[in-house]
């Protein structure tokens, strides 16, 4: 089974970037990596999706957020751009035998990182 590990997380300020990764061990990420964010108090929401040749975007991040994944697929990125205060949350990546239907639902993913913190402050 698949380990992943989140990293790229810190403090910027409100219209910087940052560059999440996250890194498998054990297999690859074959079909599919999925991100999603959990800020203190609310659900776990999607945010970004890669499957086959495909990406999905939760609608708060379009535009903002790519991800992206090596040729390797042992690594994936989630570059983060103009970020907003409302992005601060604990970040997670994600993998599964997940069907393009569900790929938005994170009880649909069967292995997670561990997180990793973003804050944007004003």
């Amino acid at each position: 089974q698949a380990q992943l590990v989140e990293s790229g997380g810190g403090l910027v300020q409100a219209g910087g970037s940052l560059r999440l990764s996250c890194a498998a061990s054990g297999r690859t990420f074959a079909n599919l990596v999925g991100w999603f964010r959990q800020a203190p108090g609310k659900e776990r929401d999607f945010i970004a999706a890669s499957k086959g040749g495909t990406t999905y975007y939760g609608d708060s991040v379009k535009g903002r957020f790519t991800i992206s994944r090596d040729r390797a697929r042992v690594t994936s990125y989630l570059q983060m751009n103009n970020l907003k205060p409302e992005d601060t949350a604990v970040y997670y990546c994600a993998t599964g035998n997940v069907i393009t239907s569900q790929v938005t639902r994170s009880e649909s993913y069967t292995t997670w990182g561990q997180g990793t913190q973003v804050t944007v402050a004003s």
